[in-house]
């Protein structure tokens, strides 16, 4: 009995985390900078997520098309993913999180231990 009792405790844990993958927010697809000067796309790039620069208005910020932004992130809560980014090219970490909307998005990043955060706001391209 009790090994059973154990069995089903584990089957219902199981179930709860596989529903809660199920209803991760999806952020991919291709947003616009709510400053007008960048366009990318973010779609899953192995186990993480990548958000690549389609476009960029002004390089002179140090953007440039083909830059990634590698998001190793989960769950929170219905509406929003938290871990962390990887921007390559500058090769520094961030702590993350994205909340997604239908047609908006919020990317907030932090870095010297969230002392310094930056909040970007994102529409959906067409």
């Amino acid at each position: 009995m009790k090994i059973s009792k154990i069995a089903v405790g584990l089957g219902i844990f199981w179930m709860a985390g596989a529903a809660i993958a199920a209803s991760s927010p999806d952020p991919s697809g291709i947003w616009m900078r709510g400053d007008g000067n960048a366009k990318v796309r973010i779609a899953p790039c192995g186990a993480d997520i990548c958000a690549t620069n389609l476009w960029i208005k002004d390089s002179g910020r140090g953007e440039n098309v083909g830059d990634k932004l590698v998001m190793t992130v989960k769950p929170k809560s219905a509406d929003t993913l938290s871990g962390k980014a990887f921007d390559p090219k500058r090769k520094l970490t961030y702590s993350i999180q994205v909340k997604v909307g239908k047609a908006s998005l919020v990317t907030r990043g932090c870095v010297v231990g969230g002392l310094v955060c930056k909040n970007v706001n994102w529409s959906r391209a067409d």
